[in-house]
């Protein structure tokens, strides 16, 4: 996280984008080595292909953004398709290829779109606010005081007290972004922000448990000693990135 920061901080645009894209060829790697461990050649061809999606947006056509997905759903369809193993599973290894795709680099793509717009370092700072005191106030909230479960079927041990302590916490990492060094926030994108990513943040958390559950994994890698993979330290980001450039393209004023 300290390097993130410091990359927000004090790098460029394109800094920030090589950085992502690093993360984007992990996150790639890990998911393939739980959904697809037999596809070692795939994999690769995925984590690389994955991380050049990320500077799309330095092209400055968003078309391209359409086309450079449309090609990799060619081009891993063609590999998938003369690289068959067995029949029965081919359907279900293409669409957890193409699901890698869309789930991790797609979505990484909108921190680096975020970069680019006005103020872009501020809102990448408020994403980071809203999932980390999201994240802690979670955790000691539902430790205190968590008696009902919030989706035991995908994560037991998530209250719902634990999800509103959350939202709490979002709301005053928000408020802190406001009163220190984001005052072009109003307070209606204080709160809209930090409910909205705060809630699509804790989605992207349940959501990176289903895909663990499914696969019979723990974690999704051991890159990050006590902590687990990358894609359990980006969860939340993954869901909270692009919800907050649309909201900044469409509804922030400055």
């Amino acid at each position: 996280m300290p390097i993130v920061i410091l990359t927000v901080l004090k790098g460029g645009a394109l800094l920030l984008a090589c950085l992502i894209a690093l993360l984007s060829a992990i996150g790639v790697t890990e998911f393939y080595r739980m959904a697809l461990p037999e596809r070692k050649v795939e994999q690769w061809l995925a984590a690389i292909a994955g991380s050049m999606l990320i500077f799309v947006p330095f092209t400055g056509n968003d078309k391209l953004s359409i086309a450079g997905i449309g090609l990799l759903f060619i081009i891993f369809s063609l590999i998938f398709l003369f690289r068959v193993r067995t029949i029965d599973n081919a359907a279900r290894e293409v669409a957890f290829a193409l699901l890698a795709f869309l789930y991790i680099p797609f979505l990484l793509m909108h921190l680096v779109l975020l970069r680019q717009t006005p103020f872009g370092v501020q809102w990448l700072f408020v994403i980071m606010l809203i999932v980390m005191t999201n994240d802690s106030t979670a955790y000691y909230t539902g430790s205190a005081f968590g008696k009902h479960r919030l989706y035991p079927l995908v994560s037991p041990k998530k209250s719902i007290e634990g999800a509103i302590g959350g939202l709490i916490g979002s709301l005053c990492g928000t408020l802190l972004a406001k009163f220190t060094f984001f005052p072009q926030l109003s307070f209606f994108d204080v709160v809209v922000t930090a409910l909205v990513v705060g809630i699509v943040g804790q989605s992207g958390d349940l959501f990176e448990s289903l895909l663990k559950r499914s696969f019979g994994v723990k974690d999704s890698g051991s890159i990050i000693p006590g902590h687990g993979g990358v894609l359990d330290r980006l969860d939340s980001i993954l869901f909270a990135a692009p919800v907050t450039y649309y909201y900044v393209l469409f509804f922030f004023k400055g």
